[in-house]
């Protein structure tokens, strides 16, 4: 690697010469610079940050640990995470865990995989990141995931740190449920079955609860009896079809596209179509979804918002602890939902007439 002695040998000047060129001092001559700038690019010079950076005590560098890029909802977050890191000037360094490809979803309810994090985290800080931003592949409750008294901040995105020292940014399940089962009684919709997740999911507990409460709020007699087990996968989803039918469902909402297409499958074998017979909708907007027949009209997550929101909580953190300002500003959230969006497609009947209109 080509060093300032060696452009200043070239060039026929001091090694301080160059260096405040090269950091924009004045002082030189404009042929001096131009001289000095010719052989930084003709010796493809390449500054040395991590130098300066250790005298400034500051990398510009944000670090990331996801806990699997594979899964669906990681690339959008760490999306913007970049997003925001470079509307701010910095730049990420990311950890690819891949716990969800070694252990699948086991390692949800399992802290070992505490020791793997806190070795990747020691690894990050010893590259002088700036601050933290831990990624979930799962939302749930990470008391131990993130180290206590890290000593850059840090926050979590997709999951819950529980944590007075790191802010938390997930999805606002909740009233993403309740604007979907609005939509579906605004078109006349009252016995609407449901498929849920996994029952431990914070997902599941949110999402029902919207769904609740968009009952409860249009005076919709609450059926726990339409109400079934799914677990995430499209096996539960074609499953659960024939059962939800026989209850005389007019809609069937399923916790995420992947069960909607199960849905799709079993109402195929049966001659029934949704959107002409009867409605379905999902959530979480996977890719595949806008792919059914017809396309459905689903839930889409906020993951590119829940990155750049934790990633810009992290930031303004480093800069308030540059001010010598520190802690949460007063009055401030520490757990942040970012909204959802209804995405209205082709899947849903409208039994008031009125017919549906599809996204663009």
């Amino acid at each position: 690697m080509v060093t300032i002695k060696e452009i200043a040998q070239k060039c026929g000047v001091s090694i301080a010469t160059v260096s405040n060129i090269l950091n924009g001092k004045p002082n030189a001559s404009e042929a001096t610079k131009a001289r000095v700038l010719k052989a930084v690019d003709e010796l493809n010079y390449t500054p040395n940050s991590i130098a300066k950076n250790l005298k400034l005590k500051k990398s510009q560098a944000i670090g990331v640990v996801a806990e699997d890029l594979t899964v669906f909802c990681t690339p959008g977050i760490i999306d913007g995470i970049t997003k925001c890191c470079e509307e701010r000037g910095y730049h990420v360094l990311l950890t690819n865990l891949r716990l969800y490809r070694k252990y699948q979803d086991a390692y949800y309810a399992n802290d070992s995989f505490v020791k793997i994090v806190d070795k990747e985290i020691r690894e990050l800080l010893s590259k002088q990141v700036d601050g933290i931003v831990y990624v979930t592949s799962h939302e749930r409750i990470l008391k131990k995931s993130l180290p206590e008294h890290l000593p850059v901040p840090a926050s979590m995105a997709y999951g819950y740190s529980k944590s007075d020292e790191y802010p938390s940014v997930a999805v606002d399940d909740k009233n993403g449920a309740y604007t979907l089962i609005r939509y579906l009684i605004d078109r006349g919709h009252k016995s609407i079955g449901v498929i849920t997740g996994k029952e431990e999911s914070i997902h599941t507990l949110d999402r029902l609860r919207g769904y609740q409460k968009a009952l409860y709020d249009q005076k919709i007699f609450f059926d726990p009896d339409i109400v079934v087990q799914g677990d995430w996968k499209r096996e539960s989803g074609y499953n659960n079809t024939d059962y939800l039918l026989s209850k005389g469902v007019t809609a069937i909402f399923c916790m995420n596209d992947i069960m909607a297409g199960g849905v799709y499958d079993r109402l195929e074998e049966r001659g029934v179509l949704p959107g002409r017979d009867i409605s379905v909708v999902g959530f979480d907007n996977r890719d595949l979804s806008n792919y059914y027949k017809p396309p459905l009209t689903t839930i889409a997550l906020p993951l590119s918002d829940i990155g750049y929101t934790a990633c810009k909580m992290v930031i303004d953190m480093i800069e308030k602890k540059e001010r010598g300002d520190s802690g949460k500003t007063a009055g401030s959230p520490w757990e942040i939902h970012e909204a959802c969006s209804l995405l209205i497609r082709n899947s849903v009947v409208d039994l008031k007439g009125a017919g549906e209109k599809a996204e663009t």
